[in-house]
């Protein structure tokens, strides 16, 4: 199941004349970790903060300056295992990978290469029409950020920034299980997802808090597995799915002409669309990794990984099954609502003392609607959950109709306020006064003897005397009470 032999779909094939061909796609996730301090320093980690302010005597590498490793980062990255259900390893170590960057002082970075921390997990990632697929966790491990080169500042001149040196990242390598630049998408989702849940990761792609390394390599189905290249440091799902299309056309044009596929790092160009080459892949031995002398092995007790365990919060997957067993919801509108930490904590409070569905309905439909065409991230929205779950609240009882709540919802929206009062203020209750609406239909009817006729021959253009009397009622008549009084009166 977690190898490249995962047979898949021919829709993801891409045909030329030559014939089909299969994308391989695997990915290696740097994750920050979501802490107050850097991997083997004190010093902070806030987001741009002015350069080089946030660096220590062991970030800068000055000789005699010794890495403590902060257990705060190990236990979130525990954490994250666990959430993937993944296997967390007792024993772990730290290697130095040997390489020359010019924002990390000390020449090697400090990762995890033999012994990491996390081992093999799986993850089930959902694709659209209630598709899904397996994909198989390699590792996760740790490792330091390096610092940021700025080439733009100076024409004879590169400046280095070193806040990011030294921060804590969890590196999670998939194995090759993807298919499709959009089941690649759809796995970054899911893990971003499961982090932010987890609060190990913010998953702010624009910061590059969460970003993507992808290994592209194509075959004829079911064939040899080819030479793959790695597309480096992707922040946007848009750009990852780009990337992945546009390399594995690449890489197709150089093989369907008689070419070989060279094993290299490559970047891409988000304003050409295209990939470049960047440098020619290294192997592990290129790195000459070796344990690092200064970090003792890392050695974690079953008494503190099961505190660890004990204190996951309810994940995706989990909630997931809980909105549609006990809350009655579809599996989509639950895919939905789960995506995102924060809308399923957005729902749950509306949806508490109303109905599940109706709640759901309402937030899908009108309020996320809302939020996405104004742009607004759903913590900032400026209704509340405790103003919709009020409104929701008045649809379910009957208060007032599903037309008046949107204006309500508008009104709210536009100057705040509570629905509650809004509604007593402005005379949006809904009629139920059977008699009050008898009166209106009968009225509407005798003055429009011709189209009462024609509903008889087609009962659809009952419609619209259901129109005429909520516009004379101000869109505040009860419309099953409508609809029945109509039937009655036109159809039986």
């Amino acid at each position: 199941m977690f190898t490249a032999e995962r047979v898949a779909d021919k829709s993801d094939w891409i045909t030329t004349d030559t014939g089909d061909w299969e994308i391989i796609i695997g990915l290696e996730i740097h994750a920050q970790v979501a802490s107050e301090a850097k991997l083997f320093s004190g010093a902070p980690t806030q987001y741009g903060a002015e350069p080089n302010t946030q660096v220590t005597l062991v970030d800068a590498a000055m000789p005699g300056m010794l890495p403590v490793l902060n257990e705060y980062c190990v236990e979130q990255a525990v954490r994250t295992g666990m959430g993937m259900k993944a296997q967390i390893n007792s024993f772990s170590r730290f290697d130095r990978k040997n390489y020359f960057y010019p924002d990390l002082p000390q020449g090697y970075q400090i990762s995890q290469l033999y012994h990491p921390i996390v081992g093999e997990g799986k993850m089930l990632v959902e694709l659209d029409e209630g598709e899904s697929i397996t994909v198989g966790i390699e590792r996760l491990h740790l490792e330091q950020d390096a610092g940021k080169s700025i080439h733009d500042l100076d024409p004879n001149s590169t400046y280095v920034d070193l806040n990011r040196c030294g921060v804590a990242l969890m590196e999670i390598v998939s194995k090759p299980d993807m298919r499709s630049s959009r089941e690649a998408a759809a796995y970054v989702r899911k893990l971003r997802a499961l982090v932010r849940y987890l609060g190990t990761c913010d998953g702010d792609m624009e910061k590059g808090n969460l970003r993507a390394d992808v290994n592209v390599s194509v075959r004829r189905p079911g064939g040899e597995l080819g030479t793959r290249c790695e597309i480096k440091n992707l922040n946007s799902m848009r750009f990852i799915q780009q990337a992945i299309e546009y390399e594995a056309r690449r890489q197709i044009e150089i093989l369907e002409n008689g070419g070989e596929i060279d094993q290299e790092t490559r970047l891409y160009n988000t304003d050409t669309g295209e990939t470049r080459t960047m440098r020619s892949k290294e192997d592990a031995h290129d790195y000459r990794y070796f344990p690092d002398p200064d970090l003792l092995p890392v050695k974690l007790s079953e008494q503190w990984l099961a505190a660890i365990k004990a204190d996951l919060p309810e994940l995706p997957d989990e909630k997931k099954a809980r909105f549609v067993s006990d809350y009655g919801l579809s599996d989509y509108d639950a895919s939905v609502l789960v995506s995102d930490r924060e809308k399923a904590a957005y729902y749950e409070e509306v949806a508490e003392g109303n109905d599940k569905k109706l709640a759901a309905n309402w937030l899908l439909n009108e309020v996320f609607g809302k939020l996405n065409k104004e742009n607004v991230d759903i913590l900032d929205s400026p209704v509340s959950a405790v103003a919709n779950r009020a409104i929701v609240g008045m649809i379910s009882d009957k208060t007032i109709s599903g037309k008046i709540a949107k204006q309500v919802f508008e009104i709210c929206w536009e100057d705040g306020g509570d629905p509650a009062g809004i509604v007593e203020e402005r005379g949006l209750k809904q009629v139920t006064d059977t008699g009050a609406i008898e009166a209106m239909i009968d009225e509407i009817i005798t003055a429009n003897p011709d189209q009462a006729a024609k509903v008889r021959d087609k009962p659809k253009t009952l419609g619209w005397f259901v129109g005429q009397v909520m516009q004379v009622s101000k869109g505040k008549a009860n419309p099953q009470a409508v609809n029945e009084i109509l039937r009655k009166k036109l159809l039986d």
